[in-house]
């Protein structure tokens, strides 16, 4: 994937017959994706033409796909787009795309690995690290977020390396 590009959700299967699709978004809150009209899936540019929740999940109408089987080719294709149709963010703050492929290093300057995602999990974010072994890391600024300095490319916490 190219480095301006982020993964905001996936197509995750069939609506009807008319060519919606059901989606798995990524973005908080999660009817976010539908502010973006422009999704890159597989490399090709596709307009969305409509999208809203449907229950308890979100489905899409995107331009050209006007049949069910039209839409085949959709189904598990993450949705892209580029980062620069982001909403342009403070000085101290950054988006979950951004920590990814940053050093974590503890405070006695050991490396722990590097970011590979983040996941909400409804109490706090969670820091994937990759290091010799897979690491969770909370991330509570102040408690175990130390510091992100994003130009220099690493994380600092209040984490022992694991044993």
């Amino acid at each position: 994937m190219s480095a301006g590009l982020i993964t905001v959700g996936k197509i995750s299967g069939h609506f009807g017959v008319k060519g919606w699709v059901k989606v798995i978004s990524y973005t908080e809150p999660r009817n976010n994706i539908f502010s973006y009209s422009e999704w890159l899936i597989e490399n090709e540019n596709h307009v969305l033409t409509q999208g809203k929740p449907h229950g308890k999940q979100l489905i899409a109408k995107l331009d050209g796909f006007d049949v069910r089987e039209h839409s085949e080719v959709l189904i598990g294709k993450n949705i892209c787009i580029e980062k620069s149709q982001l909403p342009d963010l403070g000085a101290e703050d950054f988006y979950w795309c951004d920590l990814v492929g940053l050093e974590v290093i503890n405070q006695h300057t050991q490396s722990l690995g590097t970011v590979t995602t983040v996941f909400a999990t409804g109490a706090n974010d969670v820091l994937v690290v990759k290091g010799e072994e897979e690491i969770l890391i909370p991330y509570i600024p102040d408690m175990y977020i130390t510091e992100v300095d994003i130009e220099a490319g690493h994380i600092v916490v209040d984490w022992e390396e694991p044993e």
